[in-house]
């Protein structure tokens, strides 16, 4: 059999040297991407104990032929990682990210329905579907944003509870 039947019959397998390379420089640039997260964001990315060692060793280097050097390292590292996991928590962090902006988004329709006329009974099913919410709280921001509203005063009230919902959100998505 030659080279060019083995690679017919397992195209999908084959890889040219510039494709991997360009594998390893995303890797790579996704690494570069973890080091420049705050440490309570990164405590909330799913990845190995020796990538979050490799991230930690990265925030003491300061030589930039050293952290060059570290990000190649990080790179290698994530080639074991999940690396799609890692990048769609990393979208989540980014407020100019198409993904952040639609949970925003959301989360605005959200307050606003709960706010709006229809409140109770969106109320309700906002109830059912996140039974781990402090109910209380939740009757209570409704009903003073709600009252803020009708006044014209203020958003604080109405700030408090989007607030309180993306806490709600954050936990369903295992960001808090």
């Amino acid at each position: 059999m030659t080279d060019f039947e083995h690679y017919d019959d397992n195209e999908e397998e084959y890889k040219s040297k510039t494709q991997v390379k360009r594998e390893m420089e995303a890797l790579q640039d996704l690494g570069e991407k973890l080091t420049n997260l705050s440490a309570g964001q990164r405590k909330k990315v799913p990845m190995s104990d020796t990538l979050r060692a490799a991230l930690e060793e990265a925030d003491r280097i300061k030589q930039w032929g050293a952290k060059r050097r570290h990000l190649q390292y990080i790179g290698k590292v994530m080639r074991t990682e999940d690396a799609d996991a890692i990048a769609a928590r990393l979208e989540l962090f980014d407020s100019t990210s198409a993904a952040n902006n639609k949970r925003f988004h959301q989360l605005e329709a959200t307050r606003d329905a709960l706010i709006g006329e229809n409140g109770k009974s969106i109320l309700d099913q906002y109830i059912q579907a996140n039974p781990s919410v402090d109910i209380q709280q939740l009757r209570s921001l409704v009903r003073m944003a709600a009252k803020e509203a009708e006044q014209g005063k203020a958003t604080t009230q109405r700030k408090k509870l989007f607030k309180l919902l993306r806490e709600v959100q954050d936990t369903q998505l295992g960001l808090l």
